[in-house]
């Protein structure tokens, strides 16, 4: 290791010109045959993880230092690219088409910078090397052509097939869903070529649409026998020795629930609140020892780190750690002893400060497993007889639920005094069929019951984080960072268009503005598109191993610690936190130089592993979404105008659907897109579409090859006064000179009707999910 790092310093060095192995060989004084071949391999390993790059003269530098860019491939429908580089401080570079050599979405790249346009802005490249394979296999359609066979993608960022030669088809027949093996990656005019390994099945049988989805994302399924074996070696409970021996503390006479919703079965969270003497608040946040039964290392530990967390599918969950654990010993289920991590805070009153908070292990035992709707139902009482009975219930918990609202309710605003961005996104589920046809799609309610358990989640996460920050200890955070100047102006010029005002210093904005953007619309009925452009203009959280604060919960401290049964993060927190419990407050020095280490890479595993259940949970919601609406052809509904492109405009239905109406289905006039304001102008009619109208709509299509909605427009409801304000000076012909597209009516849609913008986000940025 302390060669490898003189090694790489020696070659950032100013000086420094790139060497031969020889050159580099005499410099470091190596002449042992041993340390020699340890040399060699040190270089080629470098190379191969591409830390350094030899030249075509066998000469080696580091890639900094050689107009070299690594980072990670993020591929589009249409063929180009952009690099999303490892430095975090250097901007995306464009990648054509033509320069993406066999690069595909996802692969570890380095990249040579060919250009950048004029006053410092986008960079454009070219992909020098591969360093690391993202795609080995692919999902897709198999079609036969006797002498050769073809894999259609259903991941439309590999926009070339798969081509497989005659006796590397698997016994595939066309149409069938086939996962095919690429065996070499494309070049030039040349198409990928792969080999059949598995037949999923035909593209129509039940299943086979949410299994290809599993496979794309290549989503784990079982486990494997020594993880299974290390799980069901867990114990059913745990004895009064272990309690004593790793001096817990004794919480079982506290009165604790759990509150989750009614199909939860790993409850990996537990509360409690009551009314010191002095006044103020005391809240008790117990999260289940997960990491005393997962020990570092083991299988169960590895298969956790690989699978990162849990993926909740339409109608499936792929868990972190075998059902053995998480809905067993490690689920904090009523009226048995479980082992937890304790965060207790106590708040002043008046000012809603932390005055005092503790950290530490402990044994507790629920009293009761309550519901997010029996709560709301306990907290909303009125005198029906229903809910009588529940009073009647849960009696001796009235006087503490009616205790956590008012904590709650004191903690959000003490939150959102301080900036706090709150997206309350209408979330919606799709119920499926035994068969895994979907049935109806249903809206979520965030209730007060949700919330109460959001907000002691959040103060619990802040404190751990800042509690474990201060002991400079190897810690994981939940980072969020600052918006892309360019966006948020870009945002902020959008909003203009609605006679919002966002405050802020040039193309920076103090989170505080945006939540005040958020309160100002609420009601509206352009909350939920300008919330959701917000939301997009924003960058992704993640996990990182430095406290860099967290721009939408306006925190400068933040972390995950309240769900290590399906978050890998949260997992790894507990260990360092027992740890640092046991030696009285500390780590030891070598632990410390051992683990620190492997935060970061535990960070961007994790962050990247969450990426991909994203993307998996939206696949399987947009796929059945489609498949829902598949019979609603020709039916009329209610909607609102979420985008506006220059291919026409996307449109959300109340069920939170959404599609197309292409500017060829406008067939009453001409339309001009005009970006700066995101309308469409009738150039004879004036008549303006924006984001935000409610419209009349009628399903035209449902491509479920394409996973698209195309809808008609019926009829525009009329507007109200004020709102949009954009457009005052553009003329009676609709600002022709500004038109940035132009489609005739009846005329065929040239560009793709893939969506490229207006999606909705059904995550927020707290709580749970956050």
């Amino acid at each position: 290791m302390s060669l490898e790092q003189d090694l790489l310093d020696f070659m950032r060095e100013t000086a420094y010109k790139p060497m031969t192995y020889q050159e580099l060989e005499q410099h470091f004084g190596i002449e042992d045959a041993d340390d020699f071949r340890a040399f060699l391999k040190l270089l080629n390993e470098l190379e191969e993880k591409g830390q350094i790059v030899r030249t075509r003269n066998d000469r080696y530098g580091v890639i900094e230092r050689m107009n070299l860019v690594r980072g990670r491939v993020q591929a589009h429908a249409k063929g180009f690219a952009f690099l999303i580089p490892e430095e975090k401080d250097h901007p995306d570079v464009y990648l054509h088409a033509n320069d993406l050599k066999s690069a595909m979405n996802g692969d570890i790249v380095l990249v040579r910078v060919t250009s950048q346009s004029e006053g410092g802005g986008r960079l454009e490249g070219e992909v020098v090397r591969v360093v690391t394979r993202a795609v080995t296999q692919v999902v897709g359609t198999f079609d036969n052509h006797e002498a050769y066979g073809f894999v259609l993608p259903d991941d439309k960022r590999i926009n070339r097939d798969i081509f497989v030669p005659r006796g590397q088809f698997g016994g595939a027949v066309s149409g069938q869903k086939v996962v095919v093996r690429i065996t070499s990656y494309p070049e030039g005019r040349a198409a990928a070529q792969g080999e059949v390994i598995e037949v999923l099945g035909h593209k129509d049988d039940p299943g086979v649409d949410i299994l290809s989805i599993i496979r794309k994302h290549q989503l784990p399924e079982g486990f494997p026998d020594d993880v299974m074996a290390e799980a069901e070696a867990a114990p059913d409970s745990i004895t009064e020795e272990e309690i004593v021996k790793q001096g817990r503390r004794d919480l079982r006479n506290e009165t604790i629930v759990t509150i989750d919703g009614e199909d939860a079965k790993d409850l990996d969270d537990a509360v409690h609140v009551v009314r010191l003497e002095n006044g103020n608040y005391k809240l008790g946040v117990h999260i289940a020892d997960v990491g005393y039964y997962v020990t570092e290392h083991s299988a169960l530990d590895q298969e956790a780190y690989r699978r990162g967390c849990s993926v909740y599918l339409v109608d499936r969950v792929i868990p972190m750690l075998p059902h053995r654990l998480s809905n067993g010993i490690c689920s904090l289920n009523p009226q048995v002893d479980r082992l937890t991590m304790s965060c207790e805070m106590e708040f002043d009153p008046n000012t809603m400060k932390r005055v005092r908070h503790e950290v530490f292990t402990s044994v507790i035992r629920t009293t009761e497993r309550m519901t997010y709707t029996n709560v709301k139902r306990i907290l909303t009482a009125t005198e029906e007889e229903p809910e009588l009975e529940l009073k009647e219930r849960y009696a001796g918990l009235l006087d503490m639920f009616s205790l956590m609202e008012e904590l709650a309710m004191k903690l959000r605003r003490r939150r959102m005094k301080r900036g706090a961005i709150d997206f309350d996104f209408q979330e919606s589920k799709v119920i499926v069929d035994p068969e895994g046809k979907p049935i109806d799609i249903i809206k979520r309610e965030r209730s007060i019951a949700e919330m109460i358990i959001e907000e002691f989640m959040l103060a619990a996460n802040e404190t751990v984080a800042e509690h474990f920050h201060w002991l400079r200890v190897p810690f994981l955070y939940r980072i969020h960072e600052d918006p892309d100047g360019e966006k948020l102006l870009h945002f902020m010029q959008i909003v203009s268009n609605f006679g919002y005002v966002v405050k802020g210093k040039g193309n920076s904005v103090h989170p505080r503005a945006l939540q005040t953007l958020l309160e100002e619309i609420q009601g509206t009925k352009e909350q939920t598109v300008i919330s959701t452009m917000m939301l997009r203009s924003m960058k992704q959280a993640k996990y990182d191993a430095e406290c860099l604060g967290h721009f939408g919960l306006a925190a400068e401290f933040y972390s995950h610690f309240t769900s290590p049964i399906r978050r890998y993060p949260d997992l790894v927190i507990h260990r360092v936190m027992r740890e640092v419990l046991e030696n009285g407050g500390a780590m030891p020095e070598a632990r410390v130089e051992a683990l620190a280490p492997r935060m970061q890479d535990i960070a961007q595993q994790s962050s990247e592993r969450e990426r991909v259940a994203v993307d998996a949970e939206r696949d399987t919601d947009k796929l059945k979404k489609c498949e829902y609406m598949l019979d609603k052809v020709g039916e009329e509904f209610d909607g609102i105008v979420s985008s506006i492109t220059s291919f026409g405009m996307f449109v959300e239905l109340d069920n939170t659907v959404d599609g197309l109406i292409r500017l060829s289905q406008l067939t009453d006039d001409y339309y001009h897109f005009h970006e700066l304001h995101m309308v469409l102008i009738g150039e004879r009619t004036s008549k303006v579409y924006r984001i935000g109208d409610e419209v009349k709509i009628r399903i035209a299509d449902v491509n479920m090859d394409e996973l698209t909605i195309d809808f008609e427009m019926v009829d525009m409801k009329p507007r109200s006064s004020g709102g949009f304000r954009g457009f005052a000076d553009s003329g009676g012909n609709g600002g022709r000179s500004g038109a940035a597209a132009r489609r005739r009516p009846g005329t065929r849609q040239a560009r793709s009707g893939r969506r490229c913008a207006g999606r909705r986000r059904t995550r927020r940025c707290a709580g749970r999910s956050g």
